[in-house]
């Protein structure tokens, strides 16, 4: 063997080695978080935010925003800014982290899922557990939120803690569980932003192949909410504001009310938050901001009152 083709050889066996590693080494730097919890025999990490205004004698709101598939808890706080609205409203924004490589929610999309799926919930109730010892948490205003898989994950939680989440959002969720596996112990609140036009998660819905995602077309999965709320089925039209146009459904059992926000051309992306690669996942609108009007809507929706 020649010099030249051993150099050859070396160069490409470095480079097998050093990008992944790079990889790994990029992703621990990206992936910060502050805070552990030991749940169902895993250490689990999240990322905590605390407003300057906190008042340790004043019960306080609790977001939970979770990160979507191969994403991570600081990229979730970076692209929905909902850091900047805890400081101007004097909420606690907590980020959870998911489990695997890439990271995910285990959302019982498949059989597979379901032992993860259940793994996942228990790691939120026994967060919230920690934080509620920790903090001032109004028990009343506990909210959960995600992107995509993250998305999936507050669907999943309203299914099985109805309980304890007042209400929830999704912002191009990946809702894979399938109503089969879903019975609220409550009517639960439900706002929704989806674009048209994302190529990950279809607006119309349909399988997706390389994972074997059956994703329902997203105005029936409202629909779908609007009937188990008890709403009055017929949809009403709500704010539009350029490519952005709305449905709610109202006169739900316990004021449980649905809405849903579409993006016309919209990607697989945050309305009016970070913009992420457009050849990956499309259009980011600026007509709306999600994380706004997602917090509008949960202050209208505490849980003490749809549960008397």
């Amino acid at each position: 063997m020649s010099k030249s083709t051993k150099k050859i050889i070396f160069a490409i066996v470095a480079l097998v080695i050093f990008i992944p590693l790079s990889v790994v080494i990029l992703f621990s730097f990206l992936n910060r978080t502050n805070g552990t919890i030991q749940s169902s025999g895993q250490e689990r990490r999240y990322l905590l935010y605390i407003p300057e205004s906190y008042d340790p004698a004043k019960p306080t709101p609790l977001v939970i925003s979770m990160h979507g598939f191969i994403e991570w808890p600081d990229h979730q706080r970076q692209i929905s800014h909902w850091n900047e609205l805890a400081d101007e409203a004097g909420f606690i924004v907590v980020y959870p982290m998911g489990t695997g490589f890439p990271l995910r929610w285990g959302t019982l999309a498949r059989t597979g899922d379901q032992g993860q799926a259940q793994r996942d919930v228990q790691f939120i109730s026994d967060l919230i557990d920690k934080l509620e010892g920790e903090y001032n948490i109004d028990k009343d205003r506990i909210y959960a939120n995600g992107l995509s898989n993250g998305g999936g994950m507050s669907f999943l939680l309203a299914c099985q803690m109805a309980d304890r989440i007042a209400a929830i959002g999704g912002v191009a969720g990946a809702y894979s569980t399938s109503w089969s596996e879903c019975s609220p112990s409550r009517p639960v609140p439900v706002i929704a932003f989806h674009g048209d036009a994302d190529p990950v998660v279809p607006y119309e819905g349909g399988i997706r192949t390389s994972r074997d995602y059956d994703f329902p077309a997203i105005s029936d999965w409202i629909a779908a909410w609007a009937k188990n709320n008890a709403c009055n089925l017929t949809s009403e039209e709500g704010p539009t504001s350029g490519e952005v146009s709305s449905i709610r459904y109202t006169g739900c059992a316990e004021n449980a009310n649905v809405e849903l926000f579409t993006i016309h051309g919209g990607g697989h992306s945050w309305p009016g938050g970070d913009n992420l690669p457009k050849f990956i996942v499309g259009e980011t609108t600026q007509d709306i901001d999600a994380t706004r009007v997602m917090w509008d809507f949960f202050q209208e929706h505490p849980l003490q009152a749809e549960v008397n």
